[in-house]
């Protein structure tokens, strides 16, 4: 979900002023260094059904592809959008009960359709769910999870081989999955089992560093064996070994495909050969509609190594507001920059909510 453009603006100047007095890289990235030469984006089709009007989650299928919107005030937009391959909808399946915000979409090994309802930008619900669309159903089921370590906004969602819904927190990348099986009316705790550090790159986009660091969607490929993460700048690839995903997350190297200047990029989902990312913007350009993105991936160079430890799963600090990811210049950067900081983050706390329940 986007934050208001001024609260935007306003946390930029206080990020990088911040940085600027300090001397200092935010804490738990590399120093950023110039982002590959970005692959250009192959158009594939625009999406005309007025419905899909704030696109959060896409994958790809066999014939065609999987979308939703983030939780939208209209009725007729809360659905799951099959469309064929031509972009058109072919059928639209309603929840059975009013999603909170949802914001990104997987799918599993058997070709379950996964829902992540589990935005939270103002960070108050007590929980978050996941709605499962087994495949040829056609009503989804609800599942509830809750935090251990208080609430936390999300935006990225992963789903193992054997079925375990993973969820990337979005201003830290902090990993979740389920203490047990998920269960229909019961809310199961979540775990904490690690969390990533992506490297820092240059890549333009209309947030400038924060969107660069905000995880905002993610994906498989049909074979198991690489993972995505996005930004809205960069597509960050690991390579999975044995099927172990939160491994693979947080003690890999990733290859960064950079994906400039999308207007709002949230989607993102690898094609059903994997030789291509697939992603969709949740706004268009003015006067236009959204349209699906191909970038293909011809062995883009290894990112440089992030430049801090993972810690270890379950400590204290849980790294999901920005204001501790940049504690450390704060400290450094003197009054100045904490007034400068302070002023930003207010304004993002009083930032409108877009579609907000």
């Amino acid at each position: 979900m986007r934050p208001g453009a001024e609260s935007v603006r306003r946390l930029r100047a206080a990020v990088g002023a911040v940085a600027i007095l300090a001397g200092v890289a935010v804490p738990g990235r590399a120093v950023a260094e110039p982002s590959p030469a970005p692959t250009p984006a192959i158009p594939i089709c625009e999406l005309g059904d007025r419905r899909l009007a704030e696109i959060s989650g896409m994958v790809a299928t066999d014939d065609g592809f999987v979308m939703m919107n983030d939780g939208a005030d209209d009725a007729a937009r809360r659905r799951i959008f099959f469309l064929d391959s031509a972009c058109a909808v072919a059928r639209a399946v309603p929840y059975p009960s009013r999603p909170r915000d949802t914001e990104d979409l997987a799918v599993g090994a058997d070709g379950t359709i996964w829902v992540g309802d589990i935005g939270d930008n103002d960070r108050t619900r007590q929980t978050i769910a996941v709605w499962r669309l087994a495949p040829g159903a056609d009503r989804p089921v609800l599942y509830r999870m809750s935090y251990p370590d208080g609430a936390h906004d999300a935006e990225a969602l992963l789903v193992t081989g054997d079925g375990r819904p993973v969820i990337v927190t979005k201003y830290s990348a902090v990993l979740y999955t389920p203490s047990t099986a998920l269960r229909p009316g019961a809310t199961v705790a979540l775990t904490r089992v690690g969390q990533v550090r992506l490297p820092a790159t240059t890549t333009s986009n209309p947030y400038g560093v924060l969107g660069r660091s905000s995880v905002t969607g993610a994906a498989t490929a049909s074979d198991g064996r690489r993972v995505v993460l996005r930004t809205y700048a960069d597509a960050f690839e690991f390579d999975v070994t044995g099927g172990d995903v939160i491994t693979a997350l947080t003690t890999g190297t990733p290859r960064i495909t950079p994906l400039p200047d999308e207007p709002q990029g949230e989607s993102i989902s690898y094609s059903r050969d994997g030789g291509s990312l697939l992603t969709v913007s949740e706004a268009a350009v003015a006067g236009t509609r959204p349209v699906i993105l191909r970038y293909p991936l011809a062995e883009p160079a290894p990112a440089a190594s992030p430049g801090a430890p993972t810690p270890a799963a379950g400590t204290a600090d849980d790294g999901d507001r920005t204001a501790g990811r940049i504690g450390t210049a704060v400290v450094a950067a003197g009054g100045l920059g904490l007034a400068l900081l302070v002023g930003g983050l207010v304004a993002v706390t009083r930032s409108r909510r877009a579609g907000r329940r």
